[in-house]
């Protein structure tokens, strides 16, 4: 199977913390990839040493085929490498429209502002926020700031799109709208990689699950077999969310 991204024994320490250990990980073009585990278990730290934020102590990363096991955070954006963040911090003062165009100059340098805020604009659209376009960032709702997030990170042109805990703080009516996008992306053929903590969007969307505990993967494989794998049920789901699935099959 091709890769488009393989890590080799990645490690990251912060002082006496060993926050990612030994993690071999390949994701393949077109997939979409669920990253779960506990809280503390090192995905999000996982993605900033892929993005080049956190860089790796050890192991080596290849992304298209080359190494980016020291590149810088700009240079892997400018390479497809996008993602959005857990918390949104959109620049408030800017209108929506603005937010995107920023990111899309920021990954293409060569881009004009002209050409960057017509992209701006269709990418708005499609996470249905091309009414609130010329809105100050800081007027949307939380909904709406995680949309406008996933536009910026789309503005990118990602090869690799790296999801963190968008539907944090939404409700079941928010959550199935960003699901529905998420599959929209998918079909379009943007590789996935998800952080998320609601079960029933990853068993949904993703075509396979990797288990982070420790800092180190535990269980890596289809969606159904990682929940009933036992040590995924004491690391992280329980025993009760493992009934229940069993019982709902």
């Amino acid at each position: 199977m091709p890769e488009l991204l393989r890590l080799t024994g990645v490690s990251r320490r912060f002082s006496g913390l060993q926050a990612l250990r030994d993690v071999n990980l390949s994701v393949a073009p077109g997939e979409v990839l669920g990253l779960i585990g506990p809280n503390g278990a090192g995905k999000t730290t996982l993605v900033n040493t892929i993005c080049g934020v956190t860089p790796a102590n050890s192991g080596t990363i290849l992304f298209d085929g080359t190494d980016i096991t020291r590149t810088k955070p700009y240079q892997a954006a400018r390479r497809g490498l996008s993602r959005t963040f857990q918390i949104v911090q959109p620049f408030a003062e800017f209108s929506a429209l603005d937010n995107v165009a920023a990111a899309a100059l920021f990954s293409q340098p060569g881009e004009s502002l002209k050409s960057a805020r017509e992209a701006a604009r269709e990418h708005l659209a499609f996470v249905g926020l091309d009414a609130q376009a010329d809105q100050p960032a800081a007027t949307l709702t939380l909904a709406m700031r995680k949309r406008l997030e996933l536009a910026k990170a789309l503005a990118m042109q990602p090869k690799l799109l790296f999801l963190d805990e968008v539907n944090a703080g939404l409700n079941s009516a928010e959550v199935e709208r960003a699901t529905e996008l998420i599959h929209q992306l998918a079909r379009s053929g943007i590789t996935i990689v998800m952080i998320e903590h609601l079960m029933k969007v990853v068993l949904n969307v993703c075509t396979r699950i990797v288990v982070l505990h420790n800092g180190h993967p535990i269980a890596d494989g289809a969606p159904r077999e990682v929940i009933s794998n036992p040590a995924v049920v004491e690391a992280y789901l329980g025993q009760q969310y493992a009934q229940r699935t069993a019982r709902h099959g």
